[in-house]
């Protein structure tokens, strides 16, 4: 996630919408305030010279919650921004001028392909591994669901949602919002580890429709997501 002072905007961090490759991009654009969380393809960034993890442990102990004392009295472990931190953590952290003021937008993507995504990704390397019909109904609906990232007590609490199918659309426009530059250059970060090209529908049966779409109703409900069974039969 990226908290950024320079161009005053937070992105929240959804997992499997292209998360990582927009805060790559994103952070070409960062001032040396601004935060810019740690990921797994940090090395991505250094590669392509733009600024790494930086500032994500600069919180004030007023803004410490009761986990965040713990961990630091116990563990003497300071509190840091996490890079799929939700919206509530964020708002404490960087305190209500600066939540209240700031541009704040995230990714979301049609539930039932993300969850065959989030399959192989979090599966990759293992062996034997679970069927996915086995995943989705071994996982728990916090596991599937983006929405408590964004979403504070029942509402979303971000200013924009932008849709993984219409991304480029979609960050070119607040691209332009925020004055950035130049467009966005996303690098393919995360690799897939899919296998399997098959659409969703071809791949899920009812029930695990069903689990999906209880898990994920809130975004579902927020932006119209509707099972496309385009690949049954």
């Amino acid at each position: 996630m990226i908290v950024s002072h320079r161009h005053r905007y937070i992105f929240l961090r959804t997992r499997k919408t292209a998360g990582t490759s927009v805060e790559i991009a994103l952070s070409k654009f960062c001032g040396p305030d601004d935060v810019i969380t740690s990921d797994v393809d940090d090395g991505l960034r250094r590669e392509l010279g733009y600024p790494g993890p930086q500032n994500d442990a600069d919180i004030p102990v007023r803004r410490y919650g009761v986990s965040d004392w713990k961990n630091l009295l116990l563990h003497r472990q300071r509190a840091t921004y996490r890079n799929h931190a939700t919206a509530a953590r964020v708002r404490r952290l960087v305190g209500e001028a600066v939540w209240s003021s700031y541009f704040k937008f995230t990714i979301e993507r049609d539930p039932w392909d993300k969850t065959v995504s989030l399959y192989y990704w979090r599966l990759r390397g293992q062996e034997p591994k679970p069927t996915l019909p086995e995943f989705v109904r071994q996982s728990s609906a916090r596991a599937l669901s983006n929405a408590r990232i964004y979403f504070i007590g029942g509402r979303p609490a971000v200013d924009r949602v932008l849709r993984y199918e219409k991304l480029d659309e979609e960050l070119e426009q607040v691209r332009l919002q925020l004055a950035l530059p130049e467009p966005l250059v996303l690098p393919h970060a995360k690799s897939t580890q899919r296998t399997e090209r098959a659409h969703y529908s071809a791949l899920l049966g009812p029930e695990e429709r069903r689990i999906i779409e209880r898990a994920c109703r809130r975004e579902i409900t927020l932006l119209g997501y509707r099972f496309d069974d385009r690949g049954a039969g």
